[in-house]
Protein backbone atom coordinates (compact mmCIF):
# COMPACT_ATOMS: atom_id res chain seq x y z
CA UNK A 1 0.00 0.00 0.00
CA UNK A 2 1.21 3.20 -0.80
CA UNK A 3 0.56 6.19 1.37
CA UNK A 4 1.03 10.18 1.27
CA UNK A 5 4.77 11.43 2.28
CA UNK A 6 3.34 14.23 3.97
CA UNK A 7 2.38 14.52 7.48
CA UNK A 8 -1.13 15.45 6.56
CA UNK A 9 -2.07 16.70 10.21
CA UNK A 10 -5.11 19.08 10.49
CA UNK A 11 -4.72 22.81 10.77
CA UNK A 12 -5.03 23.64 14.48
CA UNK A 13 -8.36 25.70 13.74
CA UNK A 14 -9.84 22.94 11.69
CA UNK A 15 -8.79 20.24 14.41
CA UNK A 16 -9.74 22.73 17.44
CA UNK A 17 -13.07 22.81 15.64
CA UNK A 18 -13.80 19.32 14.86
CA UNK A 19 -12.88 18.51 18.53
CA UNK A 20 -15.49 21.05 19.98
CA UNK A 21 -17.84 19.91 17.41
CA UNK A 22 -17.51 16.11 18.72
CA UNK A 23 -18.22 16.91 21.94
CA UNK A 24 -20.62 19.29 21.48
CA UNK A 25 -21.96 16.32 20.31
CA UNK A 26 -21.34 14.01 22.83
CA UNK A 27 -22.57 15.87 25.39
CA UNK A 28 -25.86 16.04 24.26
CA UNK A 29 -26.60 12.79 23.39
CA UNK A 30 -25.33 11.97 27.28
CA UNK A 31 -27.84 14.72 29.02
CA UNK A 32 -30.52 15.25 26.44
CA UNK A 33 -33.73 12.90 28.26
CA UNK A 34 -31.40 11.84 30.83
CA UNK A 35 -34.23 11.42 32.94
CA UNK A 36 -37.14 10.37 30.61
CA UNK A 37 -37.53 7.07 31.97
CA UNK A 38 -38.82 7.82 35.53
CA UNK A 39 -38.04 4.42 36.92
CA UNK A 40 -34.70 2.48 37.72
CA UNK A 41 -33.19 0.33 34.89
CA UNK A 42 -31.31 -2.65 34.66
CA UNK A 43 -28.67 -2.65 37.54
CA UNK A 44 -30.06 0.74 38.31
CA UNK A 45 -31.60 -1.51 40.98
CA UNK A 46 -28.90 -1.92 42.53
CA UNK A 47 -26.36 0.67 42.50
CA UNK A 48 -28.70 2.92 43.04
CA UNK A 49 -29.90 1.38 46.14
CA UNK A 50 -26.08 0.36 46.87
CA UNK A 51 -25.41 4.40 46.65
CA UNK A 52 -28.06 5.34 49.20
CA UNK A 53 -26.80 2.93 51.40
CA UNK A 54 -23.30 4.37 51.62
CA UNK A 55 -25.23 8.19 51.96
CA UNK A 56 -27.62 6.79 54.89
CA UNK A 57 -24.79 4.67 56.28
CA UNK A 58 -26.93 0.96 55.77
CA UNK A 59 -24.60 -2.11 55.78
CA UNK A 60 -24.81 -4.58 52.72
CA UNK A 61 -23.15 -6.43 50.34
CA UNK A 62 -21.51 -6.34 46.92
CA UNK A 63 -19.86 -8.24 44.68
CA UNK A 64 -17.39 -5.69 42.87
CA UNK A 65 -15.35 -3.17 44.95
CA UNK A 66 -16.90 0.51 46.35
CA UNK A 67 -15.75 3.40 44.31
CA UNK A 68 -18.37 3.07 41.46
CA UNK A 69 -20.94 3.20 43.59
CA UNK A 70 -19.30 6.16 45.80
CA UNK A 71 -19.35 7.85 42.22
CA UNK A 72 -23.01 7.62 42.06
CA UNK A 73 -23.29 8.42 45.71
CA UNK A 74 -21.58 11.73 45.03
CA UNK A 75 -23.73 12.57 42.40
CA UNK A 76 -26.60 11.72 44.28
CA UNK A 77 -25.38 13.92 46.92
CA UNK A 78 -25.01 17.30 44.82
CA UNK A 79 -27.77 16.55 43.16
CA UNK A 80 -30.13 17.03 45.89
CA UNK A 81 -28.32 19.86 47.30
CA UNK A 82 -28.93 22.01 43.71
CA UNK A 83 -32.14 20.14 42.27
CA UNK A 84 -33.70 19.78 46.00
CA UNK A 85 -34.87 16.87 47.80
CA UNK A 86 -38.98 16.37 46.50
CA UNK A 87 -40.52 13.05 47.28
CA UNK A 88 -40.55 11.41 43.51
CA UNK A 89 -43.99 9.38 43.41
CA UNK A 90 -43.03 7.55 40.46
CA UNK A 91 -39.17 6.27 40.92
CA UNK A 92 -39.02 3.67 43.63
CA UNK A 93 -35.85 5.54 44.84
CA UNK A 94 -38.09 8.39 46.17
CA UNK A 95 -36.05 10.76 43.89
CA UNK A 96 -35.48 11.61 40.34
CA UNK A 97 -33.91 10.23 37.92
CA UNK A 98 -31.96 13.26 36.85
CA UNK A 99 -30.57 13.49 40.26
CA UNK A 100 -28.78 9.63 40.23
CA UNK A 101 -28.05 9.52 36.54
CA UNK A 102 -26.04 13.36 35.92
CA UNK A 103 -22.59 11.57 37.60
CA UNK A 104 -22.16 8.94 34.83
CA UNK A 105 -23.56 10.95 31.85
CA UNK A 106 -20.99 13.96 32.82
CA UNK A 107 -17.89 11.38 33.63
CA UNK A 108 -19.29 9.83 29.89
CA UNK A 109 -19.14 12.64 27.69
CA UNK A 110 -15.62 13.24 27.94
CA UNK A 111 -14.48 9.90 26.59
CA UNK A 112 -13.88 10.95 22.92
CA UNK A 113 -11.79 13.51 24.62
CA UNK A 114 -9.30 11.00 26.68
CA UNK A 115 -9.58 8.95 23.87
CA UNK A 116 -8.77 11.74 21.53
CA UNK A 117 -5.57 12.58 23.66
CA UNK A 118 -4.27 8.68 24.08
CA UNK A 119 -4.52 8.89 20.00
CA UNK A 120 -2.56 12.38 19.48
CA UNK A 121 -0.10 11.58 22.04
CA UNK A 122 0.84 8.40 20.11
CA UNK A 123 1.50 9.36 16.74
CA UNK A 124 1.65 13.67 17.29
CA UNK A 125 -1.29 13.11 14.22
CA UNK A 126 -4.36 15.50 14.59
CA UNK A 127 -6.33 13.77 12.62
CA UNK A 128 -5.68 10.37 13.78
CA UNK A 129 -7.19 12.04 17.22
CA UNK A 130 -9.85 13.47 15.65
CA UNK A 131 -10.97 10.36 13.55
CA UNK A 132 -10.52 8.34 17.18
CA UNK A 133 -12.69 10.66 18.90
CA UNK A 134 -15.11 10.39 16.50
CA UNK A 135 -15.69 6.70 16.87
CA UNK A 136 -15.49 7.06 20.61
CA UNK A 137 -18.70 9.43 20.48
CA UNK A 138 -20.57 6.96 18.05
CA UNK A 139 -20.73 4.37 20.35
CA UNK A 140 -24.19 3.01 21.41
CA UNK A 141 -23.11 0.97 24.51
CA UNK A 142 -20.71 3.68 26.22
CA UNK A 143 -23.40 5.84 25.23
CA UNK A 144 -26.62 3.75 26.92
CA UNK A 145 -23.93 3.16 30.34
CA UNK A 146 -23.03 6.86 30.94
CA UNK A 147 -26.84 7.56 30.52
CA UNK A 148 -27.90 5.39 33.75
CA UNK A 149 -26.11 4.96 36.85
CA UNK A 150 -23.99 1.70 36.02
CA UNK A 151 -20.62 1.36 36.96
CA UNK A 152 -18.65 -0.16 34.18
CA UNK A 153 -17.94 3.47 32.71
CA UNK A 154 -16.16 4.65 35.72
CA UNK A 155 -13.68 1.49 35.27
CA UNK A 156 -12.57 2.42 31.60
CA UNK A 157 -12.47 5.65 32.46
CA UNK A 158 -9.68 5.83 35.01
CA UNK A 159 -8.27 3.19 33.31
CA UNK A 160 -7.89 5.59 30.19
CA UNK A 161 -6.79 8.19 32.16
CA UNK A 162 -3.96 6.06 33.63
CA UNK A 163 -2.75 5.31 30.40
CA UNK A 164 -3.17 8.97 29.46
CA UNK A 165 -1.02 10.42 32.27
CA UNK A 166 1.26 7.41 31.55
CA UNK A 167 1.96 8.81 27.95
CA UNK A 168 2.15 12.28 29.25
CA UNK A 169 4.48 11.06 31.49
CA UNK A 170 6.82 9.62 28.85
CA UNK A 171 6.71 13.25 26.96
CA UNK A 172 8.41 14.85 29.84
CA UNK A 173 11.48 13.99 32.29
CA UNK A 174 12.76 14.39 35.58
CA UNK A 175 10.60 16.09 38.16
CA UNK A 176 7.66 16.03 36.22
CA UNK A 177 7.56 13.08 34.68
CA UNK A 178 7.29 11.58 38.62
CA UNK A 179 4.22 13.79 38.94
CA UNK A 180 2.36 12.63 35.61
CA UNK A 181 3.36 8.42 36.93
CA UNK A 182 2.31 9.54 40.49
CA UNK A 183 -1.68 10.30 38.16
CA UNK A 184 -1.09 7.75 36.48
CA UNK A 185 -0.86 5.31 39.28
CA UNK A 186 -3.36 6.57 40.96
CA UNK A 187 -5.91 6.25 38.20
CA UNK A 188 -5.38 2.42 37.50
CA UNK A 189 -5.54 1.76 41.24
CA UNK A 190 -9.26 3.26 40.80
CA UNK A 191 -10.17 1.60 38.29
CA UNK A 192 -9.59 -1.68 40.02
CA UNK A 193 -11.18 0.05 42.83
CA UNK A 194 -14.29 -0.14 40.55
CA UNK A 195 -14.13 -3.59 39.34
CA UNK A 196 -10.74 -6.38 39.30
CA UNK A 197 -10.83 -6.03 35.92
CA UNK A 198 -9.47 -2.92 35.93
CA UNK A 199 -6.37 -4.70 36.43
CA UNK A 200 -6.17 -5.43 32.81
CA UNK A 201 -4.86 -1.76 32.11
CA UNK A 202 -1.65 -2.62 34.72
CA UNK A 203 -1.06 -5.65 32.72
CA UNK A 204 -1.06 -3.66 29.17
CA UNK A 205 1.38 -1.48 30.76
CA UNK A 206 3.86 -4.25 32.32
CA UNK A 207 3.54 -6.37 28.82
CA UNK A 208 4.65 -3.06 26.75
CA UNK A 209 7.29 -1.97 29.54
CA UNK A 210 8.79 -5.49 29.39
CA UNK A 211 8.66 -5.02 25.49
CA UNK A 212 10.58 -1.49 25.30
CA UNK A 213 13.54 -3.02 27.49
CA UNK A 214 13.68 -6.36 25.24
CA UNK A 215 14.15 -4.38 21.91
CA UNK A 216 16.30 -2.40 23.58
CA UNK A 217 18.85 -4.91 22.96
CA UNK A 218 18.64 -5.25 19.67
CA UNK A 219 20.33 -2.64 17.31
CA UNK A 220 18.34 -0.63 14.74
CA UNK A 221 19.21 0.59 11.53
CA UNK A 222 16.46 2.85 9.22
CA UNK A 223 17.32 4.17 5.66
CA UNK A 224 16.69 8.07 6.39
CA UNK A 225 18.45 10.80 7.18
CA UNK A 226 18.50 10.37 10.77
CA UNK A 227 21.34 10.98 13.08
CA UNK A 228 23.72 7.69 13.14
CA UNK A 229 26.83 6.60 15.05
CA UNK A 230 29.05 4.27 13.95
CA UNK A 231 29.49 0.85 15.57
CA UNK A 232 32.08 -1.89 15.18
CA UNK A 233 30.18 -3.69 12.53
CA UNK A 234 27.17 -1.77 12.06
CA UNK A 235 25.97 1.63 11.49
CA UNK A 236 23.12 2.24 14.69
CA UNK A 237 20.69 4.26 14.50
CA UNK A 238 20.04 6.17 17.98
CA UNK A 239 16.87 8.09 17.57
CA UNK A 240 13.66 7.11 19.30
CA UNK A 241 10.45 7.25 16.96
CA UNK A 242 7.67 6.59 19.75
CA UNK A 243 7.39 8.05 23.18
CA UNK A 244 6.76 4.27 23.93
CA UNK A 245 10.30 3.41 23.57
CA UNK A 246 10.69 6.25 26.62
CA UNK A 247 9.85 3.29 28.84
CA UNK A 248 12.98 2.19 29.05
CA UNK A 249 13.82 5.08 30.91
CA UNK A 250 11.21 4.17 33.59
CA UNK A 251 13.42 1.51 35.57
CA UNK A 252 11.85 -1.65 37.96
CA UNK A 253 12.01 0.76 40.94
CA UNK A 254 9.74 3.53 39.11
CA UNK A 255 7.42 0.66 37.93
CA UNK A 256 7.17 -0.77 41.20
CA UNK A 257 6.46 2.31 43.08
CA UNK A 258 3.99 4.27 40.30
CA UNK A 259 2.58 1.16 38.82
CA UNK A 260 2.18 -1.28 41.65
CA UNK A 261 2.12 0.25 45.10
CA UNK A 262 0.47 3.47 44.80
CA UNK A 263 -2.27 1.73 42.79
CA UNK A 264 -2.18 -1.11 45.22
CA UNK A 265 -2.39 1.59 48.12
CA UNK A 266 -5.33 3.69 45.97
CA UNK A 267 -7.26 0.62 46.30
CA UNK A 268 -6.69 -0.10 50.00
CA UNK A 269 -7.72 3.27 50.77
CA UNK A 270 -11.16 3.02 48.72
CA UNK A 271 -12.71 0.49 51.02
CA UNK A 272 -12.39 2.75 54.36
CA UNK A 273 -15.71 4.30 53.88
CA UNK A 274 -16.97 0.43 52.90
CA UNK A 275 -16.09 -0.74 56.08
CA UNK A 276 -16.74 1.91 58.10
CA UNK A 277 -20.00 0.89 57.64
CA UNK A 278 -19.76 -2.68 57.46
CA UNK A 279 -18.25 -3.68 60.57
CA UNK A 280 -19.18 -6.97 60.88
CA UNK A 281 -16.54 -7.57 58.13
CA UNK A 282 -13.35 -6.80 57.21
CA UNK A 283 -10.05 -6.19 54.20
CA UNK A 284 -9.66 -9.78 53.87
CA UNK A 285 -13.43 -11.28 54.47
CA UNK A 286 -15.13 -9.11 52.03
CA UNK A 287 -12.51 -10.41 49.79
CA UNK A 288 -13.27 -13.75 50.60
CA UNK A 289 -17.05 -13.21 49.36
CA UNK A 290 -16.68 -11.38 46.58
CA UNK A 291 -14.18 -14.04 45.24
CA UNK A 292 -16.21 -16.79 46.43
CA UNK A 293 -19.31 -15.00 44.92
CA UNK A 294 -18.00 -15.09 41.32
CA UNK A 295 -16.22 -18.56 42.04
CA UNK A 296 -19.85 -19.95 42.45
CA UNK A 297 -22.11 -17.86 39.68
CA UNK A 298 -22.96 -19.98 37.10
CA UNK A 299 -23.68 -19.49 33.91
CA UNK A 300 -26.90 -19.77 30.94
CA UNK A 301 -30.31 -18.42 30.30
CA UNK A 302 -31.50 -20.13 33.72
CA UNK A 303 -28.84 -17.85 35.45
CA UNK A 304 -29.78 -14.48 33.08
CA UNK A 305 -31.59 -14.54 30.12
CA UNK A 306 -28.54 -12.28 28.51
CA UNK A 307 -25.69 -14.20 29.64
CA UNK A 308 -23.02 -14.24 26.62
CA UNK A 309 -19.67 -16.03 25.83
CA UNK A 310 -16.45 -14.10 25.46
CA UNK A 311 -15.89 -14.93 22.21
CA UNK A 312 -19.56 -13.64 21.38
CA UNK A 313 -18.72 -9.92 22.05
CA UNK A 314 -16.80 -8.41 19.40
CA UNK A 315 -19.49 -9.81 17.39
CA UNK A 316 -22.24 -7.98 19.14
CA UNK A 317 -24.02 -11.13 18.62
CA UNK A 318 -25.92 -10.71 22.00
CA UNK A 319 -26.58 -7.57 23.54
CA UNK A 320 -28.13 -6.85 27.07
CA UNK A 321 -31.66 -5.11 27.05
CA UNK A 322 -31.94 -2.84 29.45
CA UNK A 323 -35.72 -1.87 29.22
CA UNK A 324 -38.39 -2.98 26.94
CA UNK A 325 -41.68 -2.13 27.35
CA UNK A 326 -44.80 -1.13 25.38
CA UNK A 327 -46.66 1.89 26.34
CA UNK A 328 -50.47 0.03 25.68
CA UNK A 329 -49.85 -2.24 28.05
CA UNK A 330 -46.75 -1.71 30.48
CA UNK A 331 -47.55 -1.82 34.23
CA UNK A 332 -44.94 1.15 34.65
CA UNK A 333 -46.92 3.20 32.05
CA UNK A 334 -46.69 6.32 34.38
CA UNK A 335 -43.47 6.26 34.66
CA UNK A 336 -42.81 6.12 30.56
CA UNK A 337 -42.23 9.04 28.18
CA UNK A 338 -45.71 10.79 26.74
CA UNK A 339 -46.33 9.43 23.41
CA UNK A 340 -46.02 12.06 20.77
CA UNK A 341 -48.82 13.80 19.27
CA UNK A 342 -51.24 11.54 16.88
CA UNK A 343 -49.51 7.83 18.45
CA UNK A 344 -51.83 6.07 20.36
CA UNK A 345 -49.10 2.84 20.97
CA UNK A 346 -45.66 2.68 20.90
CA UNK A 347 -42.36 0.52 22.07
CA UNK A 348 -40.15 1.81 24.33
CA UNK A 349 -36.30 -0.22 24.41
CA UNK A 350 -32.81 0.35 25.61
CA UNK A 351 -30.68 -2.23 24.03
CA UNK A 352 -27.00 -2.22 26.02
CA UNK A 353 -25.25 -3.05 22.36
CA UNK A 354 -22.22 -0.87 21.12
CA UNK A 355 -22.84 0.51 17.50
CA UNK A 356 -22.77 -2.92 15.15
CA UNK A 357 -20.83 -1.67 12.10
CA UNK A 358 -18.03 0.05 14.08
CA UNK A 359 -17.67 -2.90 16.20
CA UNK A 360 -17.72 -5.58 13.12
CA UNK A 361 -14.97 -3.12 11.99
CA UNK A 362 -12.89 -2.37 14.31
CA UNK A 363 -13.11 -6.25 14.99
CA UNK A 364 -11.33 -6.90 11.49
CA UNK A 365 -9.23 -4.24 12.16
CA UNK A 366 -7.64 -5.54 15.33
CA UNK A 367 -7.43 -9.07 13.51
CA UNK A 368 -5.30 -7.63 10.49
CA UNK A 369 -3.09 -5.06 13.03
CA UNK A 370 -2.63 -8.92 15.03
CA UNK A 371 -1.62 -10.49 11.31
CA UNK A 372 0.82 -7.37 10.53
CA UNK A 373 2.51 -7.50 14.36
CA UNK A 374 2.82 -11.31 13.82
CA UNK A 375 4.47 -10.65 10.38
CA UNK A 376 6.89 -8.20 12.00
CA UNK A 377 7.77 -10.70 14.57
CA UNK A 378 8.39 -13.49 12.09
CA UNK A 379 10.60 -11.35 9.85
CA UNK A 380 12.83 -10.62 13.54
CA UNK A 381 12.75 -13.76 14.46
CA UNK A 382 14.01 -15.24 10.74
CA UNK A 383 16.47 -12.76 10.81
CA UNK A 384 17.57 -13.94 13.79
CA UNK A 385 18.36 -17.44 12.62
CA UNK A 386 20.13 -15.96 9.83
CA UNK A 387 22.28 -13.50 12.06
CA UNK A 388 25.57 -15.30 11.60
CA UNK A 389 25.54 -15.87 7.86
CA UNK A 390 26.15 -11.89 6.70
CA UNK A 391 25.61 -8.64 7.32
CA UNK A 392 21.86 -7.73 8.28
CA UNK A 393 19.37 -5.65 6.56
CA UNK A 394 18.28 -3.90 9.77
CA UNK A 395 15.29 -2.17 7.28
CA UNK A 396 13.26 -5.67 7.96
CA UNK A 397 14.63 -6.53 11.26
CA UNK A 398 11.54 -5.31 13.55
CA UNK A 399 12.20 -1.63 13.19
CA UNK A 400 10.55 0.39 16.25
CA UNK A 401 8.71 2.44 13.82
CA UNK A 402 6.18 4.99 15.72
CA UNK A 403 3.37 3.26 14.08
CA UNK A 404 4.40 -0.67 14.50
CA UNK A 405 4.69 1.10 18.24
CA UNK A 406 0.91 1.67 18.07
CA UNK A 407 0.23 -1.08 16.36
CA UNK A 408 1.58 -2.95 19.49
CA UNK A 409 0.32 -0.67 21.96
CA UNK A 410 -3.33 -1.47 20.41
CA UNK A 411 -2.95 -5.36 20.27
CA UNK A 412 -1.57 -5.20 23.93
CA UNK A 413 -3.99 -3.41 25.48
CA UNK A 414 -6.92 -4.90 23.35
CA UNK A 415 -5.74 -8.94 24.32
CA UNK A 416 -4.93 -7.66 27.72
CA UNK A 417 -8.63 -6.99 28.51
CA UNK A 418 -10.48 -9.47 26.08
CA UNK A 419 -8.39 -12.84 26.01
CA UNK A 420 -8.12 -13.66 30.11
CA UNK A 421 -12.04 -13.25 29.72
CA UNK A 422 -11.33 -16.71 28.07
CA UNK A 423 -10.98 -19.03 31.06
CA UNK A 424 -13.89 -16.83 33.07
CA UNK A 425 -17.00 -19.55 33.63
CA UNK A 426 -19.19 -17.39 35.34
CA UNK A 427 -22.19 -15.51 33.56
CA UNK A 428 -20.46 -12.90 31.47
CA UNK A 429 -22.33 -9.94 29.76
CA UNK A 430 -21.42 -7.99 26.71
CA UNK A 431 -20.54 -4.50 28.67
CA UNK A 432 -16.98 -6.40 29.95
CA UNK A 433 -16.08 -5.65 26.29
CA UNK A 434 -15.76 -2.56 26.72
CA UNK A 435 -12.40 -1.90 27.80
CA UNK A 436 -10.91 -3.81 24.73
CA UNK A 437 -13.46 -2.54 22.36
CA UNK A 438 -11.57 0.96 23.48
CA UNK A 439 -8.61 -0.28 21.56
CA UNK A 440 -9.92 -1.94 18.97
CA UNK A 441 -11.39 1.63 17.92
CA UNK A 442 -8.19 3.12 17.99
CA UNK A 443 -7.17 0.36 15.46
CA UNK A 444 -10.03 0.89 13.54
CA UNK A 445 -9.17 4.82 13.92
CA UNK A 446 -5.60 4.11 12.45
CA UNK A 447 -5.89 2.39 9.43
CA UNK A 448 -8.71 4.47 8.61
CA UNK A 449 -6.51 7.88 8.80
CA UNK A 450 -3.90 5.85 6.93
CA UNK A 451 -6.50 5.05 3.87
CA UNK A 452 -7.65 8.78 3.92
CA UNK A 453 -3.80 9.69 3.40
CA UNK A 454 -3.04 7.71 0.53
CA UNK A 455 -2.39 8.13 -2.79
CA UNK A 456 -4.98 5.14 -4.09
CA UNK A 457 -8.05 6.47 -4.36
CA UNK A 458 -9.39 2.90 -3.80
CA UNK A 459 -8.04 3.16 0.02
CA UNK A 460 -9.61 6.92 0.18
CA UNK A 461 -12.98 5.38 -0.71
CA UNK A 462 -12.88 3.17 2.22
CA UNK A 463 -11.83 5.49 4.72
CA UNK A 464 -14.72 7.44 3.87
CA UNK A 465 -16.68 4.93 3.52
CA UNK A 466 -15.91 3.36 6.60
CA UNK A 467 -16.69 6.48 8.70
CA UNK A 468 -20.15 6.79 6.63
CA UNK A 469 -20.84 3.33 7.71
CA UNK A 470 -20.20 4.33 11.09
CA UNK A 471 -22.62 7.07 11.92
CA UNK A 472 -25.02 5.60 9.42
CA UNK A 473 -25.56 2.79 11.78
CA UNK A 474 -24.99 5.14 14.71
CA UNK A 475 -28.31 7.54 13.66
CA UNK A 476 -30.05 4.43 12.42
CA UNK A 477 -29.97 2.46 16.07
CA UNK A 478 -30.01 5.86 18.06
CA UNK A 479 -33.52 5.23 18.90
CA UNK A 480 -32.71 1.58 20.85
CA UNK A 481 -30.14 3.69 22.63
CA UNK A 482 -32.22 6.61 24.00
CA UNK A 483 -35.35 4.47 24.22
CA UNK A 484 -37.31 6.57 21.78
CA UNK A 485 -40.89 5.24 20.78
CA UNK A 486 -40.89 3.26 18.02
CA UNK A 487 -43.67 1.71 16.70
CA UNK A 488 -43.58 -2.56 16.46
CA UNK A 489 -42.46 -2.56 12.99
CA UNK A 490 -39.68 0.20 13.66
CA UNK A 491 -38.93 -1.37 16.40
CA UNK A 492 -38.36 -4.95 14.40
CA UNK A 493 -36.24 -2.87 11.92
CA UNK A 494 -33.48 -2.55 14.04
CA UNK A 495 -32.81 -6.01 15.16
CA UNK A 496 -31.08 -7.50 12.88
CA UNK A 497 -30.37 -10.47 14.55
CA UNK A 498 -32.33 -13.05 16.56
CA UNK A 499 -29.80 -13.42 18.93
CA UNK A 500 -30.81 -9.40 19.43
CA UNK A 501 -34.39 -9.80 21.07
Amino acid sequence: MKFAKQNSLLSLPWFSFGILAIMALSFSLHFWGLGRFNMLVFDEVYYVKYARNYLSNQPFFDAHPPLGKYMIAVGMWLGSQVLGKDLNSLSSTAIYPWIYRWMNALIGSFFPLVVGGIAYLLTQRRSYALIASLFMAVDGLFLVESRYALINIYLVMFGLLGQLFLLTALTNRGKNRQIWLFFSGISLGASVAVKWNGLAFLLAIYILWFLAWFLQLFPQNRPDNSPEISSNRFTIRQVKESILQNLTEINFLQVTIFLAVIPAIVYALVWIPHLEINKDTNFVKVHQQMLGFHQNMKSGPKVHPYCSSWYTWPLVIRPVVYLFEKSATSAKAAALPPLPSGIKQATYSVYGMGNPVLWWLSSLAILLLIGLLLKRVWLWFKNLLHRGNSQISYYNYFPQTKELWLVAYVVINWSAHFLPWIKVTRCTFVYLYMSASVFAFLGLAWLVDRWLQSYQSRLRIMGVTAIFLVLAAFVFCLPIYLGLPLSLPEYQLRIWLKSWI
